[in-house]
């Protein structure tokens, strides 16, 4: 059975844990993306040594390869992956926008993206990926919303996001796999308002704020995000899907967010760009002055503790896989030591001093967000 159990409290910050049936683990987290089982260019144990608990991966590029049946038959995504930690399966909703798919009442048809096929996918069918897939918490279908969208449209997709939650409520029927239910409403704060009213009415597992970071500004989601924490229980966990930026984790931690997931950290790092506590660092432009030194001093990841800024300058010119790998390793630590930092500010009462010193670096928006699959 998932619990929330809430041990400090800083504010509407709050630290504590999430008992799911593989583990407990430490709240707030970020999720690296796994979107077919592996981070992309980071081995799957690296990602454990790191510290994290929990992975995300892709339901709907799951089902399509290696296919629901092959992972089930290995005995679950754990099994199959090797992930010694927890892990989550995102629904399908995000591709329904991304791959402008075709959406009725029943469910969403987009074309697969391997053989070209079509794909019809509905809320049960995703409950009963989701569930063969095994993963210790499934996500409920929804219909995600590109901004800017018309009031119209983000209220037929609200109307049809909670139809869908309820039918997945219905059709899931592990007990010991956690349901989350999302809520919509872009960035109109009653919409928003009206969405968390109609999910929480279901009693799912947990709540997840979907549908921002793609293309609003900062303001914009955090004021959406503070709405919907307002109308959440405090014994149910709260997740912000698709936000990797420093900023918007620290402030969104500060208002009670719980979990967090982005592709950004190893997207921007196969394209040459570090995250350090200084701001993020195009690994291309390095001056030639301290190449000899690590990526960012103090950093204790196994990249900044063996590899110098003059050979990752010199893979990113010669060798780009290479140097995409030792920075996706370093961000994702980055990622790890920044959560870290809050968790333990929020026991400390310092959230304050660790927002402060993230608004000196991270105010503008530095990595993009709102991207759930890589």
């Amino acid at each position: 059975m998932t619990r929330l159990c809430v041990t400090d409290n800083a504010g509407s910050a709050r630290r504590g844990s999430l008992k799911l049936r593989s583990a407990s683990v430490d709240t707030p987290f970020f999720m690296p993306v796994a979107t077919r089982g592996i981070v992309r260019y980071v081995p799957t144990e690296l990602i454990a040594d790191l510290g994290y608990q929990v992975l995300l991966s892709n339901t709907y590029h799951l089902m399509l390869r290696p296919g629901v049946e092959v992972i089930q038959q290995m005995g679950g995504l754990n099994a199959f992956t090797g992930f010694q930690g927890s892990s989550l399966t995102d629904s399908g909703g995000f591709q329904i926008m991304s791959l402008e798919a075709s959406i009725t009442t029943e469910g969403a048809r987009f074309r697969n993206v391997y053989d070209g096929s079509w794909v019809t996918l509905t809320p049960e069918q995703a409950m009963v990926n989701q569930q063969r897939i095994g993963a210790d918490i499934a996500m409920a279908l929804d219909v995600c919303t590109q901004l800017p969208s018309s009031r119209d449209q983000l209220e037929a997709n609200l109307r049809l996001t909670s139809e869908w939650a309820e039918r997945s409520r219905l059709a899931h029927t592990d007990s010991t796999q956690a349901l989350f239910g999302i809520i919509q409403g872009g960035i109109d704060l009653e919409l928003r308002r009206q969405s968390t009213e109609a999910i929480t009415a279901l009693d799912f597992d947990g709540y997840a704020v979907g549908g921002l970071a793609v293309g609003e500004s900062h303001e914009s989601t955090l004021e959406a995000v503070r709405t919907v924490v307002d109308g959440l229980p405090a014994d149910k966990p709260r997740y912000l899907m698709g936000v990797g930026d420093p900023y918007l984790l620290a402030h969104a931690t500060a208002l009670g967010i719980d979990m967090f997931d982005c592709v950004s950290p190893t997207r921007i790092a196969r394209h040459g760009t570090a995250l350090t506590d200084q701001g993020p660092v195009r690994v291309k432009g390095l001056p030639n002055r301290g190449l000899d030194e690590p990526l960012e001093s103090g950093c204790g990841c196994r990249v900044c503790q063996r590899v110098s800024r003059g050979l990752l300058h010199h893979l990113s010119h010669v060798d780009t896989e290479s140097a995409g790998a030792l920075l996706s390793l370093h961000n994702l630590a980055f990622q790890f030591r920044l959560i870290s930092r809050l968790r333990q500010a929020i026991v400390e009462n310092t959230v304050e001093e660790v927002l402060a010193d993230v608004d000196s670096v991270w105010s503008r928006p530095a990595i993009r967000t709102g991207v759930s699959s890589d």
